[in-house]
């Protein structure tokens, strides 16, 4: 299980380069329970990046704890035996073998090299792939090999990010397939991934994070029924400023959408009454994770903040 407390890492102010002074999580709390695979969501910039470095020691909170299985994960005598980890598939050494590579983290785990060639075998590089440098791989190849990596250690815990990037459809399903069976067997799974459709077909939990703060969290099917309602408009910005003026929340999301916890009926009549045309009007229950998370993250979204 992983845990995160409180968490909080803050650039201070007196510091130098372009975080200083910034806030890039703040106050977040969430768990990622065995046998299920969480979905950890955000915009560009919104922490998700930041959080799972100091899941895995790499970044120093200032505050707040990230445990896994209870245990800080540099207080774990042998990690790679508990947590599989894979941030970034290029910061790979580009002058080794694949084969060296997994040869190598296989012998700091104390593992036997007939793990090697197992771990080959379940994400699909062959004898001569393995033998290639990770140099010439392609980025569907480089993700293979961190899988292969996260996995050697035979861990319960897994932390990913952006694990299908680059994979073709085939990989993409392969990558599908493997993680719910993971978490099938018991084994927790952290997944972020800009592919919602993905993450929508795969997680069985969301957590959702804008401008550092969690802004939703709960199982799928929760987050999805509780939708709300979801209006569009010729005039958006004048819908959503209609709906405030009448005392109803609104979010105006990205791409153009308005969403609300108000009924249909409630926003058609604000609409009405405003003389503003919707073109679409409809309960938000069943649109799916992509609409969701555009209206969840509308202040936070990059495209969003430019119209």
């Amino acid at each position: 299980m992983i845990t995160v407390e409180s968490l909080t890492r803050r650039y201070p102010s007196t510091g130098s380069g372009r975080r200083a002074g910034f806030t890039a999580v703040d106050s977040v709390s969430f768990t990622a329970q065995p046998g299920r695979v969480t979905g950890f969501l955000g915009p560009n910039g919104a922490g998700k990046s930041t959080t799972m470095r100091v899941m895995v020691g790499l970044t120093v909170p200032t505050s707040g704890s990230a445990t896994i299985n209870g245990e800080r994960f540099a207080d774990l005598p042998n990690p790679g035996l508990e947590v599989g980890v894979l941030l970034d598939a290029s910061a790979q050494h580009a002058g080794r073998t694949g084969r060296e590579i997994l040869a190598v983290a296989a012998a700091t785990m104390g593992l036997p090299d007939s793990r090697v060639d197992e771990m080959l075998e379940l994400v699909s590089l062959t004898p001569t792939e393995a033998k290639r440098r990770v140099r010439h791989y392609s980025l569907g190849m480089r993700q293979r090999l961190g899988i292969a990596t996260a996995l050697l250690g035979d861990p319960r815990v897994l932390i990913l990010d952006e694990p299908a990037n680059g994979l073709d459809p085939a990989g993409i399903r392969w990558m599908r397939d493997l993680l719910t069976g993971f978490a099938s067997r018991g084994g927790t799974v952290l997944l972020s991934s800009h592919l919602l459709h993905e993450i929508e077909v795969i997680a069985d939990d969301l957590v959702v994070i804008g401008n550092g703060r969690i802004v939703a969290s709960g199982t799928k099917d929760e987050l999805l029924s509780a939708a709300g309602t979801l209006a569009r408009s010729t005039s958006p910005r004048d819908l959503a400023h209609a709906l405030e003026e009448a005392g109803v929340p609104s979010t105006l999301a990205g791409d153009g959408s308005v969403r609300t916890d108000a009924d249909p009926a409630r926003v058609g009549a604000v609409a009405l009454t405003a003389g503003i045309a919707l073109t679409e009007l409809r309960s938000a229950e069943g649109a799916g994770l992509e609409d969701m998370f555009l209206s969840l993250t509308a202040d936070t979204q990059r495209e969003g903040a430019a119209a």
